[in-house]
């Protein structure tokens, strides 16, 4: 492998989502991809980030503050040139079909 093959090297999409399991959700106190708030994570061969997400609910107010987390969090992985943090809203959220069983069971929802 050449160094120019080796700094071309990108991280995954799922690479990039497993780091955003360090992000937690301030209110809840819980991981955002465990929460299952974050849809998908495309990375193109630019280094352009592309996170889709959602809150808890439309009116979250944390909505920019943990858009910003994602960002930073991602914005500082080698590799990566930008993140654009979208919001979006479809499918809603739902706990008891997006959540992880640890979630699940930490939020009573058995």
């Amino acid at each position: 492998m050449t160094d120019e093959t080796a700094a071309k090297t990108l991280p995954t999409g799922e690479e990039l989502k497993d780091l955003l399991r360090d992000v937690d959700d301030p209110e809840l106190h819980m991981s955002i991809v465990e929460l299952g708030l974050v849809y998908g994570v495309e990375i193109d061969e630019d280094g352009q980030v592309t996170v889709d997400m959602t809150l808890t609910s439309p009116a979250c107010p944390i909505g920019p503050m943990l858009q910003g987390l994602v960002f930073h969090k991602l914005n500082q992985v080698d590799g990566v040139e930008d993140v654009e943090v979208n919001l979006v809203w479809s499918p809603p959220w739902d706990p008891r079909t997006m959540a992880s069983d640890e979630v699940k069971m930490a939020l009573g929802l058995w």
